[in-house]
């Protein structure tokens, strides 16, 4: 039964009123109130507990990912509160739409020795200067009666531009005030919402796309065509330019991978094939994606020969094109109709059939005894993964093999995290997104990031969700064992560790949970299909070489340097159809 009268009562029946159904975290003293108001509420509002803040964070983070809605994450004081910030931190690098709630000790104890004292009042640490500098909009709420436009205030900045996390903290007695009736935050929401003025380049824009027509074009796509919902503008769009299409990694769900427009990814962990229809292209045009190392690593001296035009909130890293912001899914359809006055549209595209033009790296020849080759396993992935699901990558070689041989599931979404890179965010955000979409999750990492937050696994069983977690276990941070072996000689490893059975150790921990170690490709794709239709979690684990060089740019330009006569050309590693 509704308790009305407390301010987190207030926050718990506002947040449902904007759609928000689960809220993600750990509990303590001085966030307590908050679970009450959750479990006390009419409104149906799931309070999910993690082991551990960062994965709360993350799952609240693949939940807004894979959904678009804002996500919630909440956390108690002190350490809660610290844990917080690299999940934060995440999804402000990657503008992800979360609020974050995190307690504070009650006012009347700050400053004067309070447990878990954040307040910055003499001499304790400041909770404010912190979040303040990770986030859109960050507010200690001292007085009760302003939770309503606060609250208000928060969310408009999470769907702002560029958008982001926005961070409330409230000390416990706030969260306990007698609020009485405020206003419906759909009411103040509606007031702060505002028109995106039309683009002052988008006549140029349009002007001279329309003299480019005929010309080859290749749009490189990322994540905030998914954030602004603008998946059928950018398909429109490349289809009245008649342009190739390539993604970034966490864009890679924006596009479909098996229409024959697609060339892969750009980057670091990208397609030759991008670099080809760059090489041949006569305008790049960016949509959504301002292009970070990470997405144009090994293209900046084709981009700088290029004419640009990007189409997104921010403006492009690469820095001599011309930028057309505004609403994302507008300016696209602006454009889209500027082409089509010039020229007819085209007639009804045939099915999707996968593109000829994808070519793959090679990478060195590796036949470990007892262990997986990464291309086969991912491989196996990529033929049991089945169409809706979503597929979250974690960091380190793993996540490369995943980004670059593994295809987004046709109408399903793709995670991975590279705003800060975090090993283990994967764990949460599988979670999240399956409670998001209410379809399996499979989540894709290494024994690194899983023995930093695996036992998130309690949470999933714990709530039952659709997750199948696939644990690459190479003994090893992967990526720092190659940097060892590449760029300091292979004379010492920090990095390789002693070998663990993590397939008997989650077992033993789990009895109920279904748990395969797969030794072979057909072993791994007979596990995956075996737990596809259920509605439980999994948990597969397979076994690599620490020792095999993953389908990474840098490091094959590196070997291909080493081997090569001096004076030879080094622009490219060399590569192969896959």
């Amino acid at each position: 039964m509704d308790r009305p009268g407390r301010l987190v009562d207030y926050l718990i029946r506002s947040l449902h009123q904007v759609g928000v159904r689960h809220i993600f975290g750990v509990g303590g003293a001085n966030i307590e109130d908050l679970y009450d108001a959750a479990h006390h509420c009419d409104e149906r509002v799931r309070a999910v507990v993690a082991k551990h803040e960062f994965s709360a964070a993350a799952m609240a983070d693949g939940y807004a990912r894979v959904s678009g809605r804002l996500a919630v994450a909440v956390s108690t004081s002190g350490a809660g509160a610290m844990n917080l910030v690299p999940g934060v931190a995440e999804a402000y690098a990657s503008r992800v739409p979360l609020l974050a709630i995190v307690g504070q000790p009650p006012r009347p104890l700050e400053g004067r020795g309070a447990f878990q004292d954040t307040s910055g009042l003499a001499g304790s640490f400041d909770a404010y200067r912190l979040f303040a500098e990770i986030s859109r909009y960050c507010r200690r709420v001292d007085d009760p009666a302003e939770i309503a436009d606060v609250l208000a205030d928060a969310i408009a900045a999470t769907r702002g531009v560029p958008g982001g996390p926005a961070v409330l903290l409230l000390p416990k007695d706030v969260q306990q005030a007698q609020v009485g009736e405020l206003p419906p935050i759909g009411e103040l929401l509606a007031r702060r919402r505002t028109s995106v003025a039309a683009s002052a380049a988008r006549d140029r824009a349009g002007d001279r796309l329309v003299e480019l027509a005929g010309a080859p074009v290749l749009v490189i796509a990322g994540d905030e065509v998914a954030r602004r919902e603008a998946r059928a503008e950018l398909a429109e769009f490349a289809a009245a330019l008649d342009a190739r299409v390539a993604v970034v990694p966490d864009g890679k769900d924006v596009f479909p991978n098996d229409d024959p427009r697609f060339v892969g990814v750009a980057g670091v962990i990208g397609h030759p094939s991008v670099t080809d229809a760059l090489r041949d292209a006569r305008l790049c045009v960016l949509v959504g994606t301002r292009l970070p190392v990470m997405a144009r690593g090994g293209l900046d001296a084709l981009l700088a020969g290029t004419e640009l035009i990007c189409f997104g909130a921010e403006p492009a890293f690469p820095d001599h094109g011309l930028h057309v912001d505004g609403d994302l899914r507008v300016e696209l359809r602006a454009a889209v109709d500027r082409l089509y006055a010039a020229r007819p549209a085209p007639a009804a595209r045939p099915a999707p059939e996968p593109s000829a033009d994808l070519r793959f790296l090679t990478v060195p020849p590796f036949e470990g005894e007892g262990v997986l080759r990464l291309r086969d396993a991912v491989d196996a992935i990529d033929a049991a993964v089945p169409d809706g699901a979503t597929v979250v990558a974690d960091a380190g070689n793993a996540a490369a093999g995943v980004i670059h041989y593994l295809a987004t599931p046709r109408h399903g979404r793709f995670v991975v995290a590279l705003g800060m890179g975090g090993m283990g965010h994967s764990m949460g955000a599988g979670i999240g997104a399956a409670f998001a979409t209410g379809r399996r999750s499979y989540v894709v990492i290494g024994d690194g990031g899983f023995l930093m937050h695996g036992m998130e696994i309690h949470t999933a069983v714990e709530h039952d969700v659709p997750v199948t977690f696939v644990v690459v276990n190479n003994n090893a941070h992967g990526m720092c064992v190659t940097r060892e072996q590449l760029y300091y000689a292979d004379a010492y490893t920090f990095n390789e560790f002693r070998p663990t059975d993590l397939a008997a150790g989650i077992r033993g921990m789990f009895p109920d949970l279904p748990v395969t170690h797969a030794r072979t490709p057909d072993e791994l794709r007979q596990a995956l299909a075996d737990h596809a239709t259920s509605r439980s979690p999994a948990v597969v684990c397979i076994d690599v070489s620490p020792r095999e060089i993953p389908p990474f740019v840098p490091f094959l330009n590196h070997l291909d340097q080493s081997v090569k006569p001096q004076g030879a050309p080094h622009d490219q590693p060399v590569v192969a159809v896959g």
